[in-house]
């Protein structure tokens, strides 16, 4: 079964983030720009971005795989903002800025994963 992507909150949300996570890592040191902002954005990017391709496969397995990727980015993300604002390249009010949204779309993708293998069962 394949899924509309743009019509997914979960996508839509992410999207958002991959905003939001651009605006506070403009902020870093330049020296990190290869570094720690690369990794950061990448991260960011690459939940959409799972997210769609898993729409793009042909059954809900396919598409289950690519939203565990997604989630798995999440907290790969979530990990790096962390050390970002650990150095105190990100203020506590702007790692919340992002970590509620993050959160609240590792909630959704998880429930999502959850809803489609109880289909499959």
């Amino acid at each position: 079964m394949r899924h509309q992507f743009r019509n997914l909150t979960v996508w839509q949300n992410s999207i958002r983030l991959v905003t939001d996570v651009y605006k506070v890592t403009k902020e870093f040191p330049s020296d990190e720009r290869f570094g720690l902002v690369t990794q950061i954005q990448r991260s960011a990017v690459s939940i959409p971005s799972n997210i769609a391709e898993g729409t793009g496969r042909g059954t809900d397995k396919d598409f289950s795989n690519f939203l565990n990727m997604a989630l798995g980015s999440s907290y790969e993300l979530e990990t790096q903002l962390l050390i970002g604002n650990n150095l105190k390249y990100l203020k506590d009010d702007e790692l919340r800025k992002v970590l509620d949204p993050l959160h609240e779309i590792q909630k959704m993708l998880a429930s999502l994963i959850t809803n489609l293998k109880s289909k499959a069962s």
